[in-house]
């Protein structure tokens, strides 16, 4: 059994009643994957990333298709770069269903598109508070419209007896 902090327990004929309980998966008893099962992932994005990005500033001029080159490489530095992030906080904070392996990736792979789009409207000159502001909300509720799909579909375990 999950052990359960902060809740109100209530013993009535030997029942054990809990209720208004929060945070009642903690980190140490959830069944999250370990971080070395995403280290594969994490360097060649990050490495493939940085370097390709490095690359292509360096030694190609800004024409139609490096300008692609470096979007593509951005959003592998930075999917690459916030997967340790996205792990931790899906860590801290889990969720039921506990999020699984695709999901973790699919969130970095959204930072990462997030930051192309936001350098892509920043190089024509029409990035704005609001704006940024706007499409971060968007992709918060694509995210979170995805999460509510995958809830949706979740089967319990059964009980172990």
């Amino acid at each position: 059994m999950i052990p359960m902090r902060n809740a109100l327990k209530i013993k009535h004929n030997n029942l054990d009643l809990s209720i208004l309980h929060y945070n009642k998966y903690t980190m140490e008893t959830s069944k999250h994957h370990s971080f070395k099962e995403f280290l594969p992932s994490f360097l060649i994005l990050t490495l493939f990333g940085w370097i390709g990005l490095i690359l292509v500033i360096m030694l190609l001029l800004p024409t139609l298709g490096p300008r692609w080159l470096f979007y593509f490489f951005l959003i592998l530095a930075i999917s690459g770069s916030i997967m340790p992030v996205v792990y931790y906080l899906n860590k801290r904070f889990p969720s039921n269903p506990l999020a699984e392996k695709t999901v973790i990736i699919r969130q970095s792979i959204w930072f990462g598109a997030f930051a192309a789009t936001i350098t892509w409207l920043q190089m024509g000159r029409v990035l704005n508070t609001a704006l940024g502001l706007i499409l971060a909300g968007a992709f918060i509720l694509i995210e979170l419209l995805l999460r509510l799909w995958e809830r949706s579909h979740w089967k319990t375990e059964a009980p172990d007896t």
